[in-house]
């Protein structure tokens, strides 16, 4: 099952991707939600139900034709793990994190596939990261590692987009700020519903920056691992369905080069998780 949100005239629509075509749940059965996080908290039967029902569905869209918000658009909460690949700890020459690095984006910052990332005129040294984006499917807290699973509603890749002089430069650091300007975290295409993808912890991930390869490793390299995470984030506040997670990017981000790759207008980035999707964004100034 996979599950996108459509923009239409009539507002954002939650659709299934059914052969080739985005078909609203909605109106493949009126008892369904229109949105993709009402059907996530609905539950697995429902999204069941839903899957069943899209064949019968008139409302379609064909995806030449049509512009893609995030998966979920309106999450409550965009919560992010920075260190989380060990490879990439090392490339920074950071000590492993004995606890997960947090911090959070807005809602303003979710684009979709194909929607363009807008580099901020205060910001001169935006970078790029792969990560996989786990959807929160049902809401909890005080969640025991041990059933942590049993509330992924699915994953989707993500693009964490950085601002390096305002996450690292600013006085105290400012990683949400550097983190969370808008278009700062494209999600898409498509939200994979959690039983499609057998192992979360052994996915390739990799990045493409104008077509070369700039990130390449595998989510195998986690350090806090999906089920860990959930527990953790659990402990401090409630998860709800279509929270998003973003779990961390593997080494070859920009400013570990030399010299450092800045996103320039004009680029074209690609983000590409094994089995989960690719996520294809263009960056135009501001």
């Amino acid at each position: 099952m996979r599950w996108v949100t459509v923009k239409t005239e009539f507002g954002p629509k939650a659709c299934g991707v059914w052969q080739g075509e985005y078909v609203e749940v909605n109106a493949a059965d009126p008892e369904l939600p229109t949105t993709v996080r009402e059907l996530l908290a609905l539950g697995f039967e429902a999204q069941e139900r839903a899957w069943e029902a899209l064949p019968r569905g008139a409302a379609r869209h064909d995806p030449a034709n049509v512009e893609l918000l995030a998966p979920v658009p309106n999450p409550q909460k965009i919560i992010c793990l920075g260190l989380n690949y060990r490879d990439h700890a090392i490339e920074t020459g950071a000590p492993i994190p004995e606890e997960p690095i947090l911090f959070s984006k807005y809602p303003s910052a979710l684009i979709g596939h194909e929607g363009k990332i807008v580099l901020p005129a205060v910001s001169h040294e935006v970078d790029f990261e792969a990560e996989l984006v786990v959807v929160i499917g049902r809401g909890g807290k005080h969640i025991p590692k041990a059933r942590a699973m049993e509330h992924v509603g699915g994953y989707a890749v993500g693009h964490d987009v950085s601002a390096r002089d305002w996450q690292l430069h600013k006085p105290g650091k400012q990683w949400m700020a550097g983190k969370t300007f808008d278009t700062f975290a494209p999600v898409g295409p498509e939200l994979v519903a959690a039983h499609t993808i057998s192992d979360p912890h052994n996915l390739g991930i990799r990045l493409r920056l104008n077509g070369e390869v700039m990130q390449d490793s595998s989510t195998s390299q986690l350090i806090f691992r999906v089920d860990e995470t959930i527990a953790y984030l659990s402990q401090i506040f409630t998860l709800e369905p279509g929270d998003l997670i973003f779990t961390g990017t593997p080494p070859g981000v920009g400013m570990a080069r030399k010299p450092p790759v800045w996103l320039k207008a004009g680029d074209v980035v690609e983000v590409e998780i094994e089995g989960v999707g690719l996520l294809r964004n263009s960056v135009v100034a501001g």
